[in-house]
C-alpha cells in the first residue's frame, strides 16, 4: 500500500533565496537555509517519501495511508490515480509545445507589467545569484466563473481542450484526496472541501519550465517555500528537481512514472488545526537537461475566512492559528508579513 522512493542529501548553510526569513518559522520550517551538494554520493536514506496506491479496494487503508504521510511528511506520490496516461502525456504535449513557441508568441499570453495578479507568461532566466532559473504559465482553470481565457494559449490548438479534460480529473482526485484527510480528521468526508469554498474553491494551474543550466549549484528553479494553498498536484518530466526538507535535511524526490506529487499547503495545515504538515520543498536545475512541471493549485476561495474547522476546536485542543479572509492571508505571506 505504502511504498517509499527518496534520495537523502547532505547540506550545509546556504545563503542564496530565504523565502522564510522574514517571518516566523512553520513547525515544518529549517532554522537555516540548505546548500545542496548535488554531485556528491550519498548514504542511503533512513526514511524515504511515500507512495500510496489509490487502487486499494480497501478505503479505509488507503484513507489510512494519505493521512499518516500528511502527518509525517506533507508530501507523498499516488499511483493509480484515476487519471490516465494518455490524458497526463497529452497534458505533458501541449506544455511543452507551448514553451518551444517563439517569444514573441509566447508573449501574446504574458503577464502584463501593471497587473496585480499572477496570470500569465513570465520568463526569469537570470545567472545573477539571488535570482531564479524558470519560464512559467500561470493560469486559473476553475471555477468557470473566474478564467480568464486571454491567458490561455492559442497555441497549440489542442491546449484549451486538453487542459479542460486535464481539469476535471484533477478535481475528481483533489476531492477524493480531500475527503480522505477530513475523515483522517473525524470529520464528514466534504468538511475540508467546505472549508475551502466549495465548488467556488479555485484550481490554479502553472506550467513550470526550468531549462538547461550552466551554473545549476549558483541557482535555483524555484526557491524554499511552503505553499499558500491548500493542495498542489504535481506531474513532471522525467528530470528530478523537487527536493523537500524533512527532520532536518533536503530529499531529492525521484521520478516514478504514471504517479501524480501531492504536497500539503497553508491552507490545509490552517484548517487542520496543524495536524496535517505544510511541506517546505524548492526546485533545483539541471546543468544539461530541460526540467518541467505541471503542478495544480487546490485554492481557497478569495472570501473564505481560512481558520481551523470549529468541529476541531475544543478546551483541550485550542486554535493554533487566527482566523484569517484568505486574500488576506495570502497578501501577508506574499509580502512577507505576520499572519499569527
Amino acid at each position: 500500500m505504502v511504498k517509499a522512493f527518496a534520495t537523502t542529501v547532505h547540506t550545509t548553510t546556504f545563503h542564496y533565496l530565504n523565502q522564510t526569513s522574514n517571518r516566523p518559522p512553520s513547525p515544518s520550517s529549517p532554522s537555516t537555509i540548505m546548500e545542496v551538494k548535488r554531485y556528491q554520493p550519498t548514504s542511503p536514506p533512513s526514511e524515504t517519501i511515500p507512495i500510496v496506491d489509490l487502487s486499494n479496494p480497501d478505503e479505509e487503508l488507503v484513507s489510512r495511508a494519505v493521512v499518516k504521510a500528511s502527518q509525517e511528511w506533507g508530501v507523498f506520490h499516488v499511483v493509480n490515480h484515476g487519471i490516465s496516461m494518455d490524458l497526463i502525456r497529452r497534458l505533458k504535449e501541449v506544455g511543452t509545445q507551448f514553451f518551444e513557441l517563439p517569444e514573441t508568441e509566447k508573449k501574446a499570453v504574458a503577464k502584463p507589467d501593471d497587473s496585480q495578479d499572477f496570470e500569465g507568461y513570465t520568463r526569469n532566466l537570470k545567472y545573477t545569484e539571488g535570482e531564479v532559473w524558470a519560464d512559467n504559465l500561470f493560469h486559473r482553470i476553475l471555477p468557470q466563473s473566474c478564467i480568464n481565457y486571454k491567458y490561455w494559449p492559442r497555441n497549440p490548438p489542442q491546449y484549451r481542450e486538453v487542459i479542460e479534460e486535464y481539469t476535471k480529473e484533477t478535481k475528481k482526485l483533489a476531492e477524493r484526496l480531500l475527503g480522505f484527510l477530513s475523515e483522517g480528521l473525524g470529520l464528514r468526508h466534504e468538511a475540508l472541501k467546505e472549508g475551502l469554498g466549495g465548488e467556488k474553491s479555485e484550481y490554479v494551474l502553472r506550467i513550470n519550465n526550468f531549462p538547461p543550466n550552466p551554473q545549476p549549484d549558483a541557482t535555483l528553479g524555484l526557491p524554499e517555500h511552503t505553499d499558500i494553498v491548500a493542495l498542489a498536484l504535481i506531474v513532471t518530466n522525467e528530470v528530478p528537481g523537487l527536493q523537500v526538507f524533512h527532520e532536518g535535511h533536503w530529499f531529492d524526490v525521484q521520478y516514478v512514472p504514471s504517479s501524480v506529487t501531492v504536497t500539503i499547503g497553508d491552507q490545509i495545515l490552517r484548517l487542520s488545526n496543524g495536524k496535517y504538515k505544510n511541506v517546505l520543498h524548492r526546485v533545483t536545475v539541471d546543468k544539461e537537461k530541460q526540467r518541467m512541471s505541471w503542478p495544480v493549485f487546490v485554492d481557497a476561495n478569495p472570501d473564505v475566512v481560512i481558520r481551523p474547522l470549529p468541529e476541531l476546536i475544543t478546551g483541550d485542543n485550542p486554535s493554533m492559528f487566527k482566523s484569517i479572509i484568505c486574500k488576506d492571508f495570502k497578501y501577508r505571506r506574499l509580502y512577507k508579513l505576520p499572519v499569527d
